[in-house]
């Protein structure tokens, strides 16, 4: 049996990866910082579906918890064939409005994580000659968007460039760049989401459903819903003065304190 390794597993898209691949029998080691969350999860998942799902509380956000996800995908005995980076957030207010330490946290979750364990992963893989990793990135790469966007646009430019780098190698890197999806995210990051139209949201399974035929397709990006897809394409042509405008509004719409 295969194993799976997700982070940031207990909610949205990464819970959505860890119950679609339990259901199809892969092993799951499952990452985030909340141990109780982690600990009923993969009770859950094992009861359901008799896989193996081991816990491994980490927060990305330090050293510590870094080290101990890349510890456990460098373990040889125990291989992860593939890896789903899929922690990350957003912050409340805009440049200038977010403290210089919690936009570097961003960058240590979204960069520094996702660079850190790729790598990690794809040693044991181009050994083995299989594997996979799926690095969740967002449509907001495709559009200015402060940090957020800027961390996620080099989220799809490191994941395509090592995925031409090991081409031929049994191992396939993806970026997915999903829009909004109904998760916790905004309500995490203090955002109002009642500007966000409602054939704008996507739901997680059917999102992931897709990410998992795209990678199978050996796909190096996936945006996965053709109303995204239009947009994405659509962003190439509009100014990015009038890109920026838009952005800035939908979905940052802030909440009470």
């Amino acid at each position: 049996m295969t194993t799976a390794l997700i982070t940031g597993a207990t909610a949205g898209i990464g819970a959505a990866f860890a119950r679609r691949l339990a259901s199809e029998g892969h092993n799951l080691v499952l990452v985030a910082r909340d141990e109780k969350r982690l600990s009923e999860q993969a009770t859950e998942l094992h009861d359901r579906h008799r896989v193996e799902a081991e816990v491994l509380r980490a927060d990305l956000a330090t050293e510590e918890g870094v080290a101990a996800v890349e510890s456990r995908l460098s373990d040889r005995k125990h291989p992860v064939d593939l890896l789903v980076n899929n922690a990350g957030f957003g912050n409340k207010g805009r440049f200038l409005e977010v403290p210089v330490q919690d936009e570097l946290t961003m960058l240590k979750v979204h960069c520094e994580a996702v660079l850190r364990l790729t790598m990690a992963a794809a040693r044991g893989m181009r050994e083995r000659r299989r594997g996979g990793v799926v690095n969740v990135a967002s449509v907001a790469a495709f559009v200015p968007r402060g940090t957020y966007g800027a961390s996620k646009a080099w989220v799809v430019q490191f994941t395509q460039g090592a995925a031409r780098d090991l081409a031929g190698s049994g191992v396939r890197l993806m970026a997915l760049c999903p829009g909004f999806v109904r998760t916790e995210f905004h309500e995490r990051a203090g955002m109002g989401t009642d500007n966000i139209p409602g054939w704008m949201w996507l739901d997680a399974d059917r999102l992931v459903d897709a990410a998992l035929k795209d990678l199978a397709r050996g796909k190096s990006l996936s945006v996965p819903d053709p109303r995204y897809k239009a947009l994405t394409g659509l962003s190439k042509f509009v100014p990015r003065a009038a890109l920026s405008r838009v952005s800035s509004t939908t979905g940052r719409k802030y909440g009470p304190n």
